[in-house]
């Protein structure tokens, strides 16, 4: 059986389909007793094969409001734990939803599709009024996924990522451009970087802006590798690129989070190297961790409780129609401090 448009789709085909009344149906997606879980999973399978979710305005106008918004993220826990952009970033989510007396959902998942099933899950149970997007990959899933179930949601992603959806975002290509043309400005003609996932849309975004400033400059050499985010992955790339010999090694690495660059400053004290008269390191996402190290880190600064901030604002705009769209937050700037310095000659 072919399901149905889910413009088209009801409340009566949906029990007709679960074989129950429409009261059962409205039980069901409110989670009130009555059911048992047999009927209940029939009703919401049914429900998912059609493409059918309560309509928003319908439960708005019933006196419905939206008291918990949805986030997901694909990292593991003691990772999430341990690193300050998404900690940052979601307390300023939570600075908004205090405004509106709502609660933040959050749930670690393993892959994306994992997170589609979650998020299908929570809107047709009626558990969150909308979500937050995070960490868009080319040709993601979740767009069609957010446009089928009619869901309200922002994407944290570059438009060109996260389709027709809402979308706020960074220019990670200018800000990546901004910093190897500073370490080239002092003087570094060997620079390396060390990114995040490959899967990831920004990450890619990265990688090509990176090259491209390679080949504008001219440099003599020019690195990238790929890792998971964490301080150990970051460790084995920097320790990998500063084995070779003195005139083969970069004189420059560029990180993309500061847990990863906390940790290449630690290898090359373990190496004998100085920072920065050895090697310069440069962070991603400023936080605390690069005020307190000695040195102290240059790094990429944005407002990262700003920004969630605003996601969280541009879901309230999209759940009530009176939002202001899709645009880019602030891009992020060059902070010096100790880590960086012209190469020795």
């Amino acid at each position: 059986m072919t399901a149905q448009p889910a413009s088209r789709v009801t409340i009566k085909d949906v029990a007709a389909r679960a074989g129950v009344s429409k009261g059962a149906v409205s039980l069901a997606f409110n989670h009130k007793p009555g059911l048992s879980e047999a009927t209940r999973d029939r009703i919401f399978r049914a429900a998912r094969e059609l493409g059918w979710a309560p309509n928003l305005t319908a439960r708005t106008l019933a006196g419905s409001r939206v008291d918990v918004v949805g986030l997901a993220i694909c990292r593991p826990a003691r990772l999430l734990g341990l690193e300050p952009f998404y900690m940052e970033f979601i307390s300023g989510v939570e600075s908004v939803l205090t405004e509106h007396s709502c609660s933040l959902l959050l749930r670690l998942v393993r892959n994306v599709e994992e997170e589609v099933g979650i998020q299908e899950s929570w809107w047709r149970g009626r558990q969150i009024g909308g979500a937050i997007l995070v960490d868009f990959r080319p040709d993601d899933p979740r767009v069609a996924a957010a446009e089928r179930l009619g869901m309200p949601v922002v994407a944290v992603g570059h438009p060109s990522l996260t389709g027709g959806l809402t979308s706020v975002w960074t220019d990670d290509a200018t800000a990546v451009t901004e910093a190897v043309r500073y370490l080239a400005a002092l003087g570094h003609r060997r620079i390396a970087r060390v990114g995040g996932a490959a899967a990831l849309g920004h990450t890619a975004a990265r990688t090509a802006a990176f090259d491209e400033a390679a080949r504008t400059l001219e440099l003599a050499g020019a690195w990238q590798v790929t890792t998971d985010y964490s301080g150990e992955a970051g460790a084995r790339a920097t320790r990998s690129m500063l084995m070779a010999a003195p005139a083969d090694r970069p004189t420059a690495i560029v990180y993309d989070n500061d847990i990863m660059a906390v940790a290449g400053l630690s290898v090359a004290a373990e190496m004998g190297l100085s920072v920065p008269g050895d090697v310069s390191l440069l962070a991603w996402d400023d936080s605390q961790l690069c005020r307190l190290t000695h040195p102290t880190l240059s790094a990429m600064s944005h407002d990262v409780h700003g920004f969630g901030a605003d996601a969280a604002r541009t879901l309230f705009g999209v759940i009530t129609g009176e939002g202001g769209g899709s645009h880019p937050v602030p891009t992020p700037v060059l902070t010096p401090r100790g880590s960086t310095a012209p190469p020795r000659m």
